[in-house]
This record gives C-alpha cells, sequence and structure tokens, in this order.
C-alpha cells in the first residue's frame, strides 16, 4: 500500500514539474512572439502622434502593433528611449538630435528615416511683417538654442538683422552684428509654452515651433508674419537606439510613414504647415 502511495505521489510530482515547465516554454515563447510585432514609439501630440495614429491599420496590416506614448516636451522621449521604455521616438530634428547626444554622452541613438518638415514660424496679434516691428521690439523664442539657428535667419531672411557670415543653421544671438531696430531676442522659454505666451499676448512677436502652434489652436495662415524656407527646414526624425537600426519593425515604421497613404494625409489635414519628405 504504502509503494502504491509513494508511486502515486511521485507520478503527480512528475506531472506538475512537466505542466509548470510547459507552462513557462509557452508563455515565454509567446512574449517573444509578442515582442517582436508590437512597437512602442513615442511622439509630440501634433503632428506626430496623429500621423503615427494614422499609420496604426497600415502597420497591423504588417502585423506590427503600435502603441503611441505622447510627451509634452522635448526632453523626456530622448531619456524614454534610452532607458529602452520605447522603441523608438519621432519628434526631433538633426540639430536638436545632435545637441542633446553631446549634453547626455549616454545617448546612443541614430535616424532611421526623415518623415516631414515643420517650418518655425514668426507670430504677432500687433504687426503684420517683422519689418514694421518697432525699435526695441521684445521677441520671444525657445530655450532650445538649436533652434536659434533657425529662427534667426528669417530675422535676416526678412531684412531686420544681419548674422556674422557663414553661420548659417548654427546662428546664436551673439551672432547678429547688425540690429539697426535694436530687437531684444533676450526672452527665452520652454518650446511647449510659446503658444500660450502667444496667445497671452506677451511680447512684440513670439517664434513658435510649428508642432506647438497647431497643438495650441494658433491659425498659421493668419497669425504668422515669416516662416522658415521649405529649402532650408529640417526633417523630424524617427530615432532608434544605435543597436536597434536594423530591426525589420522599425525599418516597417519608415516605409509605412514615408508611403503614399500617409503622405496625402499629411497634406490634406495640414494644409502646408507640415510638408512631406519625398
Amino acid at each position: 500500500m504504502k509503494k502504491a502511495f509513494g508511486f502515486i505521489v511521485v507520478a503527480l510530482l512528475a506531472l506538475t514539474l512537466a505542466a509548470c515547465g510547459g507552462g513557462e516554454k509557452s508563455e515565454k515563447a509567446s512574449n517573444e512572439g509578442s515582442d517582436s510585432k508590437k512597437l512602442v514609439v513615442g511622439a509630440s501630440a501634433v503632428p506626430h502622434a496623429e500621423v503615427l495614429e494614422e499609420a496604426k491599420p497600415l502597420l497591423k496590416e504588417k502585423g506590427i502593433d503600435l502603441e503611441v506614448k505622447v510627451f509634452t516636451d522635448y526632453v523626456l522621449p530622448n531619456v524614454a528611449l534610452k532607458d529602452k521604455e520605447l522603441d523608438a521616438n519621432y519628434f526631433q530634428t538633426p540639430g536638436y538630435l545632435k545637441l542633446q547626444m553631446e549634453e547626455n554622452k549616454d545617448f546612443d541613438f541614430v535616424s532611421i528615416g526623415e518623415i516631414h518638415q515643420e517650418p518655425i514660424g514668426i507670430y504677432s496679434k500687433k504687426y503684420d511683417s517683422l519689418k514694421d516691428l518697432p525699435k526695441g521690439a521684445k521677441i520671444i523664442m525657445s530655450d532650445s538654442f538649436s533652434d536659434h539657428g533657425r529662427i534667426l535667419p528669417i530675422f535676416e531672411k526678412e531684412g531686420v538683422i544681419k548674422l556674422k557670415e557663414g553661420v548659417g543653421a548654427n546662428a546664436r544671438v551673439e551672432d547678429i552684428v547688425e540690429n539697426p531696430k535694436d530687437l531684444d531676442f533676450s526672452t527665452l522659454i520652454e518650446a511647449r509654452l510659446l503658444a500660450s505666451s502667444f496667445e497671452n499676448g506677451e511680447g512684440d512677436a513670439v517664434a513658435i515651433n510649428t508642432n506647438y502652434a497647431l497643438e495650441g489652436g494658433i491659425n498659421i495662415k493668419e497669425d504668422g508674419v515669416a516662416f522658415e524656407g521649405s529649402d532650408v527646414v529640417p526633417a523630424n526624425l524617427v530615432v532608434v537606439r544605435s543597436d536597434d537600426k536594423d530591426r525589420e519593425e522599425l525599418k516597417t515604421l519608415v516605409e509605412v510613414l514615408k508611403s503614399e497613404e500617409i503622405q496625402k494625409f499629411i497634406e490634406e489635414k495640414y494644409q502646408g504647415a507640415v510638408l512631406s519628405v519625398q
């Protein structure tokens, strides 16, 4: 009787261990399969997250589930990418990416695709052109210095300042060599607050990134007085960790974002405020 009981216990134990082992193997395989087909991408709300949402069904057809995480600033999406909370982010330009990697040595990122352009605009509730600005006019700009090399050339193109020769996209306020109107470029705030400053009537003119202008409900055509030329506007990038640059799912993401369907969506929804990169 004891022998029979012992045999039953051993048999039950063997079955239990086999079941547990099989369960672990199955769960691991399932997770691996799931991870290989899911992408988590961080993005600014407008237009980046909207574009990604439009891309979801196209990616689904290719067996990829896309999760979009929306960020309200330009810092956290890169931190989250470094910490592997994201597979990619989609919000930044080459200049900003370069600056961030110089300032954060643990950011080992690379761009895998240029998707669209967003011309920075100068907006004013008081004046119809930059030439109308009065002497000593207060200009509000982003505190991101990578944007200054895009904003200041707009003022130079409009003939109200002159920059040191050759500075181009690296222009800084200290590179202004002629400023006959004595324009005040000293007010720098977070980019996400620029639209609010404009709506609150702060400053004589505000330089606003297009994504924040759209998000803030600003009428770009009516309130914008000067913009970057499309020939100099940097592209917004899909950025990944360098080790992941050859992942097939990420390559597919870029292919879909550059597809005819998404280009048409950008053209129709943003009416020229956002430009597809061909």
